[in-house]
């Protein structure tokens, strides 16, 4: 049987090494290969080709969201199946938009963790019982409500969003995205257009709102 190969994504290296622990008692996995963030996490399935990406969420850089859809945008096969402490609705409906076939929460045993990386390689959509939850609770926007301001974004404006949350200079969000310094600061200018924002303070407020950042107590 040719095994299930896996990348696992995490910027923490202490839980990277527990599932990869996890993983190996199964005959059926091979993980291939890791990254911390989700620059790295394009980079490596480009090389590696893996089955499944295990992904977390809230990375520095470029999160599990921004890096989902950024892999569906260049049809990469690999199924990505989320791994996160979170049970943030929003989240969680942003995700499943963006294409990922599964959210587990760390907290959830070895066996289920298996058995969903399994179900999401066979095609399946795996959602742990108290993120489907989640995901229920309130039901979708009311109808005649406002529509979400963030979806009025580009893919590449979500991305330029989150870096300039966590404070990325202009500079940096071009050097991270692969991109020049004026089509970093024109990306911002059109994200704080759409969105109807004055400053960085205000686009940061809006950006932990809208669960694109969290801010940990």
């Amino acid at each position: 049987m040719t095994p299930i190969r896996i990348l696992i994504v995490d910027d923490h290296a202490i839980l990277r090494e527990g599932v990869r622990a996890l993983l190996a008692a199964h005959a059926d996995f091979q993980v291939v290969g890791e990254a911390s963030d989700g620059l790295q996490a394009i980079a490596q399935v480009e090389q590696l080709d893996p089955d499944v990406v295990l992904m977390d969420i809230a990375m520095p850089g470029l999160g599990g969201i921004e890096a989902t859809i950024e892999l569906k945008k260049q049809g990469r096969r690999a199924k990505v199946l989320i791994l996160s402490q979170y049970e943030d609705r929003e989240y969680v409906r942003r995700l499943l938009k963006a294409g990922v076939s599964g959210y587990v929460l760390k907290k959830s045993a070895g066996s289920e963790l298996a058995n969903a990386i399994r179900a999401v390689h066979r095609g399946g959509l795996v959602l742990d019982p108290e993120v489907a939850r989640a995901a229920m609770s309130e039901g979708g926007p009311a109808a005649g409500a406002t529509a979400d301001p963030y979806e009025t974004l580009t893919d590449r404006e979500k991305q330029v969003l989150k870096l300039v949350a966590e404070g990325k200079s202009n500079k940096e969000v071009a050097d991270d995205l692969g991109i020049s310094v004026k089509t970093a600061m024109t990306h911002r200018e059109h994200v704080m257009e759409k969105l109807g924002l004055h400053n960085r303070t205000e686009l940061v407020r809006f950006a932990i709102r809208q669960g694109v950042i969290r801010v940990d107590p």
